[in-house]
C-alpha cells in the first residue's frame, strides 16, 4: 500500500480501488465498480482486502490471471470467488483483522512496511492493557474525530502482542474498526510498555470517549489488513 492513498477512491489521489475499477473496466468491457470490506488509510498495505464486483466471469481462473496481468506490480488477486447475488463484501463480513509490525533495530530492508520502534518495552504491561481493551466495546478514544459513523461499539474477537525475529507484532480481529483505531491502539500500547500510562489511566481513557487521552497515532508503515470473513452461505460452490 505503500504507493497509494489507501484504499477508497479519491479524486486527487490514486488508490487501490482506482486501479482494481480500471482493470476490471477494461477486461469486461464495461464501466465496473467494486466495493471492498472496508478502507485503510494511506500508505496501510493489505494481505488479503476483500471485494466485490458484478459481472460475468466464465472462466474465474483465467479471468484472475489476466486481471493480474493488468493491475501494477503491487497489487495482485489472490483468490476469486462467486458469491450469491445479494453477497456484498462489506456488510456481510462477520470479523476482520489486522496486524501492526515493529521492527527494533534499524533495517533499511523493511522501511515502509514496519515501524521502527528501539526503546524497550515491558511486554506484561502490555499484555494487561490488552486484556482490558478486550472487554471494552465502545472505542470512541480511539477513533479519528469528524468519521462518519453512528455509533463507537467495536466487539473484539481477540488481540495479542507477539514476539518476533525483527521485533513485535500485534494482531487484532473484531467485527468491525473506526477510522484510525488501531493505529492509535498501538501508540497508545507503547506508551504503557514505556510506563508513561498506567493500566489505570488506560481504563480513563477508554471511559473518557475523548481521542485527545488517548496515544498518538503510529505510522501506516506498519499496519497490514489482515482478512475478512464471511457466512458460508455467502459463496457459490
Amino acid at each position: 500500500g505503500t504507493r497509494y492513498s489507501g484504499w477508497q477512491i479519491q479524486e486527487n489521489a490514486n488508490t487501490v480501488q482506482a486501479e482494481l475499477n480500471k482493470a476490471l473496466s477494461t477486461l469486461l468491457k464495461k464501466e465496473t465498480d467494486t466495493m471492498g470490506c472496508g478502507r485503510t488509510d494511506a500508505g496501510v498495505h493489505a494481505f488479503g482486502m476483500v471485494a466485490h464486483f458484478d459481472g460475468e466471469v466464465h472462466d474465474v481462473s483465467g479471468f484472475q490471471y489476466k486481471l493480474n496481468a493488468l493491475l501494477p506490480n503491487d497489487i495482485s488477486i489472490l483468490k476469486m470467488q462467486s458469491v450469491r447475488e445479494t453477497a456484498h463484501a462489506r456488510f456481510d463480513a462477520t470479523s476482520r483483522s489486522y496486524s501492526y509490525r515493529i521492527h527494533t533495530r534499524k533495517n533499511p530492508f523493511v522501511n515502509g512496511d514496519s515501524y521502527f520502534f528501539s526503546k524497550p518495552l515491558s511486554l506484561e504491561r502490555i499484555n494487561e492493557a490488552i486484556d482490558v481493551i478486550k472487554k471494552h466495546e465502545n472505542f470512541e478514544a480511539f477513533s479519528k474525530v469528524h468519521t462518519e459513523v453512528n455509533h463507537f461499539s467495536c466487539h473484539i474477537f481477540d488481540a495479542r502482542w507477539e514476539l518476533c525475529e525483527s521485533g513485535y507484532v500485534f494482531h487484532i480481529r473484531a467485527d468491525r474498526f473506526l477510522r484510525g483505531m488501531v493505529r492509535t491502539i498501538v501508540g497508545t500500547l507503547l506508551d504503557i510498555g514505556l510506563e508513561k500510562t498506567s493500566i489505570e489511566g488506560l481504563k480513563n481513557i477508554l471511559e473518557s470517549n475523548d481521542r485527545r487521552q488517548a496515544g498518538r497515532s503510529v505510522s501506516a508503515d506498519g499496519l497490514y489488513f489482515v482478512a475478512a470473513e464471511y457466512p458460508e452461505d455467502v459463496f457459490v460452490s
